[in-house]
């Protein structure tokens, strides 16, 4: 499958934002400014092209396990929220190392987001030197501090000079000597409110080189299973949900005899069906009331976010189409397009049969799991209100009837 990783990571980074800001207050592209700054330091410090698309990369996923690291202690009986004196930067960087360990990166990015938190005068998380420190993490970790102290979504000429100030007080101490300087050299007020609003959209895709090229099934799996990790622990509610939306859809294409190019499209489109839901404020996502009708739109508008988000990476258009209209229905009666059945194949259809199946079976917090047979009553009585497609239910209960 042919995937540009820069395009990909580009396009997710806004709902990677959310996550932050939902976690930790960032603003809003906070990741595509770091991506961005790292870039423009790199390129100083003279780094090829692939190492500037692996930069921006680990730039952009810096802070991917956040929401896992959020729920494993909420699991143990911690909010994190509500203990803002801990320090968690050790823990989330480990999860977040290990996440984007099977990435096939371009170069050699061993330590780069476990580290990126570590100070230059070794005050850091695991207490690494400057000199310990790989150079790649040393310019995410400089950027990522400033925006999240200055917050670079607007700078006049006050707050430039208090950068200037901030970096030069803490050069060998929070940043490398080589940062610094290569700071210095880029870091005009020009520069820096060019950074402003959407507008970093276009800095950094004009910033890093077009790489798309062909992946394994393997290395596809590993793209979709980093995601889906990030988008199941945005809640407790879901924390296996789009995994196993992926395999079952992987599953349902080796029964329909697809070529294994096709079933491994069907396994990334579910494992990013729901990234839309990064979107979606947590405290939506996990209301233990009733939601209201503005609330129950918010959610629904994350189907819409899953369009947005992945219609802008080019070659992921049948993905696109499969993965985001998981909540159509056949009479019209679906989100987020209101699409009938003339207008849904069936990938679109099998996507959504399987998103209801998993959800039925699967254990939540609040609920078990049904059981294979509870289910497919449930759907059948869906198929008798129009709602979806009964051919697929009955292959549904051909292959998952017999491991239940």
């Amino acid at each position: 499958m042919k995937l540009s990783f820069s395009d990909l990571l580009g396009s997710i980074s806004y709902a990677l934002d959310c996550v932050e800001h939902d976690l930790l207050g960032v603003t809003t592209y906070h990741s595509k400014r770091v991506a961005y700054l790292s870039v423009l330091l790199g390129k100083e410090m003279g780094m090829s092209d692939m190492e500037l698309v692996d930069l921006a990369a680990c730039a952009v996923l810096h802070d991917n396990a956040l929401t896992e690291f959020v729920q494993e202690e909420y699991q143990k009986g911690i909010d994190v929220h509500d203990n803002e004196e801990l320090d968690t930067k050790g823990q989330h960087c480990s999860l977040g190392e290990r996440n984007v360990k099977d990435i096939p990166f371009h170069t050699n990015v061993e330590n780069v987001v476990l580290y990126h938190h570590e100070n230059a005068d070794g005050t850091g998380a695991f207490g690494k030197m400057a000199v310990d420190t790989p150079m790649m993490a040393q310019l995410i970790h400089m950027a990522d501090h400033i925006d999240a102290y200055l917050d670079l979504s607007f700078v006049d000429q006050k707050k430039y000079e208090k950068l200037l100030r901030f970096v030069r007080e803490n050069e060998d101490v929070l940043f490398s000597r080589p940062c610094v300087e290569s700071f210095r050299k880029i870091a005009s007020l020009q520069m820096m409110q060019d950074m402003e609003g959407a507008k970093i959209d276009v800095l950094l895709a004009e910033q890093i080189p077009f790489d798309e090229r062909e992946y394994t099934d393997a290395q596809i799996k590993a793209f979709a299973t980093v995601f889906a990790r990030i988008i199941d622990y945005k809640s407790n509610f879901t924390m296996h949900h789009s995994l196993g939306i992926a395999a079952k859809a992987e599953q349902m294409g080796h029964f329909y005899g697809y070529d294994p190019q096709i079933c491994i499209k069907l396994y990334f489109a579910g494992a990013m069906h729901d990234i839309g839901k990064l979107v979606v404020d947590r405290d939506v996502l996990e209301k233990p009331a009733k939601l209201t009708e503005e609330e129950f739109k918010h959610i629904q508008n994350h189907a819409f976010y899953t369009y947005d988000i992945l219609r802008k990476v080019h070659g992921l258009e049948d993905i696109t189409s499969w993965a985001s209209l998981h909540h159509e229905k056949l009479n019209g009666k679906g989100y987020p397009f209101g699409k009938t059945a003339s207008e849904l194949g069936h990938m679109e259809r099998l996507m959504a049969c399987i998103d209801i199946y998993q959800a039925l079976t699967e254990d939540r917090p609040y609920k078990e799991g049904m059981s294979h047979e509870a289910s497919m009553n449930i759907l059948h009585d869906m198929v008798e209100n129009g709602f979806i497609d009964g051919s697929i239910v009955s292959d549904l209960h051909t292959v998952f009837g017999t491991v239940s």
